[in-house]
């Protein structure tokens, strides 16, 4: 007994030997990372993490079929499966006293690992962290074949299809193979890039909606993302795997996907059934992938940001592209940012606080900010409150933006080749040499990052030997006497194969874009909802651009505090990666548009129009009524339901198929309405009824009531239903891809 007391016992100091070499290595982490990065490194302060008990879902609570309701007195039933989680709690982290430390009650988490897979426009890259070390964020490795002197830490957002339509590559490695291929054997392979937009283009998406590859050659749209999100399945799953000291199952992986947030629903199911498709998670577990909107990920994790990890536009005040006192160019904090940041890229693991940076103690109750996101295809604005001490967030206002993303400056330089060359030549190049079109443009999109405010020299572009070669064969004159001929001023033309396009001409391609951007957010900040921005966050890929960040700057920058990450690029994968690991951080959203569906009431002389006039069964009905779910721009919090009850039309019905319509505006009163439009189907597949006890055989069957139950506060509509009389559950679901 004494001997297994000393055990005990000496166990007991092992341990605490052990804790503190653990706290000196991280003490000597911190000290080794703040004399070679200047920045000190933050982890996560233990001591606030706590595991809670699961909390007890509120008995249900009978619905009013007009009203959102949240089941219980005092807790909202969480509308996501990832509520059930054990680990930190949101606690403020600020350099002045803090509030009380509130932590938000979580279950117990059924994911080993998070895995958020940022698909961009122009640029995609996947990131993880796993639930028992949730404060670490991991990179991807560096992509092969990536621009030389560049940390890559995200790929091309571009596909390799064989002829006969198998799989290839995908990024700089389909970029580079498609690059070398012979001319004539390139128009056989399928090239896809930029291909994201089109969802966002497409009115009327479907699982037949197709896309057009490089070569004119067409494939199911949902192929195409199902191929590349495979590609990312296959690489992360092998690198977490080298990673954890366990054998992972597949259902131990929550995976997060991105969209934009001006996405509508159908593509929102798009991307889902895309991602089942590719294997990700199964569609009998759907609760095992998430949509994360890519605003909201990146104010996600802009509410952990601290000083040192920001660039403050509106302390840098500029005059013709320099400081006040014409010492340095406009750029050049951004620029030192950046290089800071590639350097610390290769340790590919990034930490972030337990709680809100330091950033948030400047904000007061009410106080709320912007979020842009900047990104190659569209631009996101999303307006954020950060509510203390629990630092969840509340969206202010409905997701706002547009087509207005990068993606703009590149098709404004093809519009300027065709202006040069003839539309009919370039369209002609496109199609007979695909590959070099390819590499003329990814030749610009690398001059196009280098672009500043105020530079001096113009900038180089190399046109491929085939581009002048084909031009002379096709119009029996050189590219040079083709730019003479256009009176085009703006560009010259150099020996050495290149166009030269002067600082007037980088205007002339990326001013379009840019004050759609800022006539965007100018609007946004005009609104009475709006008012009061203290803070205005730029992200994504197109924000590194000086020539962006200037016209936002001088056009806003004494109305509000203009903020850029240093990791400005990968601040929605981060925060997708911390959306995963909590899905109720964002604990009120706005609903984008209003939902409802068509009824029968009574018919009342006088108020309904006689041509909606339905007589049954001796009764008077108006018809298409407008059952209103929810309405635009309608707070919903996480949990919040609509219930509505509904009964089938015969005995023996096995399936309940109810149209679903929106509209942008709230003023409706049938479905009729202008500006009314069938968006998608609820379908309810009704179980064979219970025998009821006491029952005559063959005696009539009991009218049976099935209760829906629909969830608008999160990033997609969700659906459950419930067979009343046998309490029964019933499949359902809504479909928004087969109008």
């Amino acid at each position: 007994m004494e001997r297994t007391i000393k055990e005990a016992i000496r166990r007991e100091q092992r341990e605490r030997e052990r804790e503190g070499t653990e706290r000196e290595r991280e003490r000597e982490r911190e000290r080794w990372w703040q004399d070679l990065y200047g920045a000190p490194w933050f982890l996560v302060n233990k001591e606030t993490c706590q595991t809670l008990a699961p909390v007890k879902m509120a008995d249900e609570v009978q619905p009013d079929s007009n009203n959102l309701q949240i089941p219980g007195e005092a807790v909202s039933t969480p509308s996501s499966p990832a509520t059930a989680r054990s680990d930190c709690g949101i606690t403020p982290l600020t350099p002045s006293a803090s509030p009380r430390v509130e932590v938000r009650p979580r279950m117990a988490c059924p994911f080993s690992v998070v895995v958020a897979i940022d698909f961009g426009t122009t640029s995609s890259g996947y990131a993880f962290s796993f639930t028992q070390d949730s404060e670490a964020i991991h990179m991807m490795k560096r992509w092969e074949g990536g621009d030389p002197g560049v940390a890559n830490q995200k790929s091309p957002t571009c596909l390799l299809l064989t002829p006969d339509l198998r799989f290839h590559s995908f990024g700089f490695s389909a970029r580079d193979f498609y690059h070398d291929l012979d001319p004539e054997e390139a128009q056989h392979w399928l090239y896809f890039d930029k291909f994201k937009m089109k969802i966002h283009s497409t009115s009327d998406l479907t699982m037949e909606t197709e896309l057009e590859a490089v070569n004119g050659r067409k494939v199911r749209a949902i192929e195409v993302f199902a191929h590349a999100l495979r590609f990312f399945r296959e690489h992360a799953l092998k690198e977490v795997k080298d990673q954890s000291s366990s054998v992972l199952e597949g259902e131990e992986v929550r995976w997060v996907i991105t969209v934009p947030a001006v996405w509508r629903q159908p593509a929102k199911q798009f991307m889902r059934e895309a991602a089942y498709l590719a294997g990700l998670v199964s569609p009998d577990c759907p609760e095992q992938l998430l949509i994360a909107l890519e605003p909201e990920a990146a104010s996600i994790y802009c509410r952990k940001l601290r000083l040192h990890q920001v660039i403050d536009l509106s302390m840098q005040p500029i005059t013709n592209g320099l400081d006040l006192d014409g010492s340095r160019p406009f750029d050049s904090s951004f620029r030192q940012a950046r290089e800071q940041l590639r350097r610390s890229r290769h340790s590919r693991t990034f930490l972030v606080e337990s709680g809100t940076g330091e950033l948030w103690s400047e904000l007061q109750t009410g106080d709320r900010y912007v979020v842009a996101d900047c990104g190659g295809g569209t631009v996101d604005l999303t307006v954020h409150q950060i509510e203390q001490p629990q630092g969840t967030l509340k969206e202010l206002y409905k997701v706002s933006g547009g087509p207005h993303g990068a993606v703009g400056v590149d098709l404004a330089f093809e519009a300027m080749l065709c202006q040069i060359f003839g539309e009919d030549f370039i369209q002609s190049f496109k199609v007979k040499r695909p590959a070099a079109w390819v590499d003329l443009m990814i030749a610009f999109e690398a001059r196009k990052r280098t672009a500043w405010p105020g530079r001096a020299n113009a900038l180089n572009i190399s046109l491929p030997f085939s581009f002048i070669d084909y031009y002379k064969r096709h119009r029996g004159q050189s590219v040079e006497a083709a730019l003479r001929r256009s009176n085009m001023k703006i560009v010259k033309w150099s020996s050495q194969g290149m166009l030269r396009l002067t600082q007037e001409a980088m205007n002339e391609l990326f001013q379009p874009t840019i004050c759609n951007i800022v006539k965007h957010i100018d609007e946004l900040m005009a609104k009475p909802e709006v008012s009061g921005v203290r803070f205005l966050f730029l992200v994504g890929g197109f924000a590194e651009s000086p020539m962006l960040q200037k016209a936002i700057q001088k056009a806003l920058g004494r109305t509000c505090r203009i903020i850029i990450p240093h990791d400005v690029g990968l601040t929605i994968l981060k925060g997708a990666v911390l959306f995963g690991l909590d899905p109720t951080v964002v604990r009120v959203r706005r609903c984008p548009l209003t939902y409802g569906v068509g009824v029968l009431n009574r018919f009342v002389e006088g108020r309904h129009p006689r041509d909606k006039l339905l007589l049954k069964d001796g009764r008077e009905w108006c018809t298409d009524i407008f059952d209103r779910f929810v309405s635009v721009d309608q707070s919903v919090a996480l949990g919040e339901v609509v219930r509505r009850s509904y009964t089938p039309a015969r005995v023996g019905q096995r399936k309940i198929i109810i149209n679903i319509y929106c509209s942008s505006t709230d003023d409706i009163t049938y479905i009729s309405d202008p500006g009314v439009r069938k968006c998608g189907t609820m379908t309810l597949d009704l179980p064979g009824p219970s025998p009821t006890p006491g029952a005559a055989g063959g005696g009539g069957a009991e009218r049976r009531e099935i209760r829906a139950t629909m969830q608008f506060g999160d990033t997609e509509i969700k659906v459950t239903a419930v067979d009343v009389t046998s309490n029964r559950s019933v499949r359902a679901s809504i479909d928004f891809l087969s109008n």
